[in-house]
């Protein structure tokens, strides 16, 4: 490159740089709408809202393929986004949904509550084949106690222990192709883990690592060798992250080493990859509930505008950013890809020092 070229590249460069302190706009929101064909190229557009059909996905085909997403309630979280990325490329969608919260998620189907968020590169809307009800911090029947059974939010419910949704699943479809782990929780995130009680801690590891372990457990026997299962964690696992407590910090931590130990014992085994998936935070409904106090922001709006101001990538972090990998790690293109935690999260895991710190501030 010469001397003119390297400055007009700079120029260019330059022209288009985003304040690393600015306020997060539009964070949460998928933005994996259709777009007609266009033969005309725009450099170095912004990234706006109606990005468009993201570039993997012309070029990956899972017609014939089918993926049990464990944990989706609504259109807003990266279980949804992943979904969708597999949709796209032909997957057929199954999903496990917590019992409590089923009724309103199938509800807000029916109503067309999340038709915006459904459409497709095509044009057509994703399907979810069947819902499952699924409480993942069961592993049989046997574990269910009497409190659950005879709560109301689980009245007229059964066979949703994940030995039994594995079961129906198999009856329904036979072998599966993908499995995606993306469910959490820690009734006591709130707390410092100074804290934490044992029973708040054990549950938090329970809902939000365990649980993969045994849908592993139960869903590797019916997946196809060459399959994916794929799980989301959180840099809380390996820095610290004041107000994520609870022992989620430590379940994010089992996760990832589990994610490792299963490669090895599933790859051999079973013949399918096992990778986790990094993210940034995204104000999705779940993470929007931790730590609210009136009047001020959430803990997920200080993540969020601390990612921006602090990340190598100064820009919003989109559902479909997270969709997109994972529909990179369910995909033959990562064959060999495996024990992996791969981070999404415009490169905030590789920063040591805050650049909007009051320490940093010029005199």
């Amino acid at each position: 490159m010469g001397i003119r070229s390297a400055l007009l590249l700079v120029s260019a460069l330059s022209s288009t740089a985003v304040n690393a302190f600015a306020p997060s706009l539009g964070v949460g929101r998928s933005t994996f709408a259709a777009r007609a064909p266009s033969t005309t190229v725009v450099q170095n557009a912004p990234r706006v809202a109606s990005r468009g059909t993201p570039l993997m996905a012309s070029s990956i085909d899972l017609k014939g393929k089918t993926a049990f997403i464990a944990g989706v309630a609504d259109s807003s979280g990266y279980g949804w986004a992943i979904a969708k990325a597999l949709a796209d490329a032909g997957a057929t969608i199954i999903v496990g949904t917590w019992p409590p919260v089923l009724n309103i998620f199938k509800m807000g189907l029916k109503k067309g509550n999340f038709d915006e968020d459904s459409i497709l590169s095509d044009g057509s809307k994703m399907e979810i084949a069947k819902i499952y009800p699924l409480d993942a911090v069961f592993d049989s029947p046997e574990d269910v106690p009497e409190e659950v059974i005879n709560n109301k939010r689980y009245a007229g419910l059964d066979g949703y222990t994940i030995t039994e949704v594995a079961k129906a699943v198999e009856a329904d479809y036979g072998k599966i192709d993908f499995v995606v782990h993306s469910l959490a929780n820690g009734p006591e995130v709130t707390k410092p883990l100074l804290e934490t009680s044992r029973k708040g801690y054990l549950a938090a590891s329970s809902a939000s690592a365990f649980s993969a372990v045994s849908l592993l457990q139960q869903f590797g026997p019916i997946m196809n060798p060459g399959g994916a299962f794929l799980s989301l964690t959180y840099i809380a696992s390996e820095k610290v992250i004041p107000g994520y407590g609870g022992g989620m910090s430590s379940a994010k931590a089992q996760l990832e080493s589990d994610t490792r130990v299963l490669a090895f014992e599933a790859g051999r085994k079973y013949g399918v990859r096992v990778n986790t998936i990094s993210a940034g935070p995204l104000k999705s409904r779940a993470a929007s509930a931790i730590g609210k106090e009136p009047g001020s922001k959430t803990f997920i709006e200080y993540a969020i505008d601390y990612s921006k101001a602090n990340s190598p990538l100064s820009q919003d972090l989109y559902s479909d950013d997270v969709g997109g990998t994972g529909l990179f790690l369910c995909s033959p293109m990562s064959r060999a890809v495996t024990g992996l935690t791969m981070y999404v999260d415009n490169g905030l895991n590789c920063m040591g020092m805050a650049l909007d710190s009051i320490s940093m501030q010029k005199e």
